[in-house]
């Protein structure tokens, strides 16, 4: 007798519940997924003034001036500057302690004010915004070292030395509006 070899059937994979799964696999990425979103520059306001209220008033003296143009040159204080030299401008300005009559009588007193044009590029608005940030943040980590013996940073939040080195040096930033430019 002759056995014939039979032909073996190709093994089929159900498809019926193939568009259920890939459902399920949709939906479980789209739940477990986080999506960055862009949150801008984070800024506390201070509330709007009331209609009759008046301005504090500033001397001339304790207010440092840094101009932006469209180009994104800088001025401060009416004089040209460099972007490297801000920081630096801004830390002598803001810890001058009345040495020198042209900078600000203490860093309580001390105001920057930046203004720019409605064209300035947005990077150097930024630039600039980082520069004067950083010269707060040295001048406070350099205080904290030297009445704690280690930087700022380090100090716990909410911690009265931190309250102290936040008073001494209050971040007093004034924002302008930007020139309307043609």
């Amino acid at each position: 007798m002759f056995l014939e070899k039979r032909k073996k059937e190709d093994p089929e994979i159900p498809s019926a519940s193939l568009a259920d799964i890939a459902f399920l696999l949709l939906i479980f990425f789209l739940v477990t997924t986080t999506i960055d979103v862009d949150t801008g520059i984070g800024l506390v306001l201070p509330p709007p003034p009331k209609p009759n209220q008046k301005p504090p008033p500033i001397k001339k003296r304790n207010m440092l001036k840094i101009l932006v143009n469209a180009q994104g040159n800088i001025l401060i204080n009416d004089k040209p500057a460099s972007m490297s030299e801000v920081k630096t401008k801004a830390e002598k300005f803001i810890d001058n302690m009345g040495k020198d009559p042209n900078l600000s009588e203490s860093p309580d007193k001390a105001v920057v004010s930046l203004k720019t044009d409605s064209k300035t590029p947005y990077r150097i608005y930024i630039h600039m915004l980082d520069e004067v940030k950083g010269a707060y943040h040295d001048l406070r980590n350099s205080r904290s070292r030297q009445l704690y013996g280690k930087p700022f940073d380090e100090l716990k939040d909410g911690s009265s030395k931190k309250k102290a080195i936040k008073k001494y040096f209050p971040e007093k930033i004034s924002e302008a509006e930007p020139n309307k430019s043609d």
